[in-house]
């Protein structure tokens, strides 16, 4: 009779075999960069909101980029290491990094996608348009606004002002203002036109949007993430 029972490896096969299945995890981390990038094309984040992002200094962005390439890193540095009983040790430990690395990438890059892709919150002024006599203007304008928190809203002024079109000359007294709420998707979306008859002192009109939620910085030239928009008209 034959014998059946299988044959026991020896030590250098066990070796190989564990080094063999370390490689494979090291094959897949090899492609984190590709991973990353994939998961924010189907985020929505195209080429040119990346761009847009790295020149806004979109830390998630660089954060993930820099953790894939750690993790392609490890891989590679876990490839060439010789299956032997030490070197699957100091393998598993590489790999086992990688793969921290990998999933910090993954995760940022939903953050850095979302963030990117959501807009900014910061109103826009737009096709500003004035028509008739100074006595009796037409003004129409659009405001529009991307990324706006469901619970904030974009404040909009027009107020007439003196020669040096910063000083309204009617005290704390707007011609127009508004408050506008985003929809579902937290955009921001308004076409304005409002009659105005500009007394004789009147040198212009200040046109303000600014995001609520920000509740500082509200001055023209502050310089903040989501600063006002401001538009000043001299009126002959």
């Amino acid at each position: 009779m034959g014998d059946d029972r299988e044959a026991v490896p020896t030590p250098d096969e066990i070796q190989a075999r564990v080094g063999k299945r370390l490689d494979d995890v090291a094959k897949i981390l090899a492609g984190a960069l590709i991973t990353v990038a994939g998961i924010m094309t189907a985020l929505g984040l195209s080429s040119d909101v990346v761009f847009v992002a790295l020149n806004n200094k979109s830390w998630p962005i660089y954060v993930a980029s820099l953790c894939a390439i750690l993790a392609i890193v490890c891989s590679i540095v876990a490839l060439l290491i010789h299956p032997t009983r030490r070197g699957n040790l100091w393998e598993t430990c590489v790999l086992i990094l990688g793969v921290v690395f990998y999933m910090v990438a993954l995760s940022v890059a939903v953050i850095g996608a979302a963030k990117a892709a959501d807009g900014n919150g910061r109103p826009n002024i737009t096709d500003v348009k004035i028509e008739g006599p100074r006595s009796h203007l037409q003004l129409s304008f659009d405001v529009h606004a991307d990324g706006v928190e469901m619970w904030a809203t974009i404040q909009v002024y027009v107020t007439a002002t003196g020669a040096d079109l910063d000083t309204p000359i009617r005290g704390s007294v707007d011609d127009y203002s508004s408050e506008l709420r985003p929809d579902d998707t937290g955009t921001v979306e308004q076409r304005v036109s409002m009659p105005m008859t500009l007394p004789p002192e009147a040198g212009g009109i200040s046109i303000t949007a600014l995001n609520a939620s920000n509740g500082t910085d509200d001055l023209c030239e502050s310089r903040s993430h989501r600063g006002p928009t401001c538009t000043r008209i001299r009126i002959p």
